[in-house]
């Protein structure tokens, strides 16, 4: 029995602790929103039912490497993992942070990001290359549903149904594509 679905947190949003279980993980934005005061922005990725809502360091690093205009963003992909080193009211609590980056002008992007009161630190993101086109061979031999969702985003879509179908095999315990 695969215990990943016991574990997932009951959230609305992308967690840090999502990424530490799983790894490093790359998507693609479908879309940029307005969220609330305290979380002003909402960033659906393709593949995942939850948003992402960056960090102030990490809506910097975004304005830093795509500009400011958040609806350019659908398309662009970015890797995202938890580092641990994150304070959070001075307790290193875990946060997301951006690794990779697609469509950078220059690479590696550097910026400058406030750690704390008074100390600044420099941050750097690499280029993200882009992924290989997905093949139905890829389709058939994948038995991880991240990877499949995070393909369909990508996929043209004579494919998409047939990841549709793999996961739902993965699902009813199948390993026939």
């Amino acid at each position: 029995m695969d215990l990943t679905e016991t574990i997932t947190p009951k959230s609305d949003q992308l967690d840090a602790v999502d990424l530490q279980v799983s790894g490093p993980r790359t998507f693609t934005i479908e879309s940029v929103s307005k969220g609330n005061r305290e979380q002003p922005v909402n960033i659906r990725l393709v593949g995942l039912d939850r948003v992402w809502r960056p960090s102030k360091s990490m809506r910097r690093v975004l304005v830093s490497g795509w500009g400011p205009d958040g609806s350019k963003y659908a398309g662009k992909r970015l890797t995202l993992f938890c580092d641990e080193k994150v304070k959070y009211a001075g307790e290193e609590v875990g946060g997301i942070r951006i690794s990779h980056m697609s469509d950078l002008a220059k690479a590696p992007l550097t910026t400058v990001l406030i750690v704390s009161r008074g100390k600044s630190t420099v941050y750097t993101v690499q280029r993200l290359t882009e992924a290989p086109q997905v093949t139905a061979d890829m389709i058939a031999a994948c038995t991880d549903e991240a990877t499949l969702k995070q393909w369909w985003g990508s996929a043209s879509p004579d494919l998409q149904p047939a990841i549709v179908a793999r996961v739902e095999a993965l699902r009813a315990g199948g390993e026939a594509g």
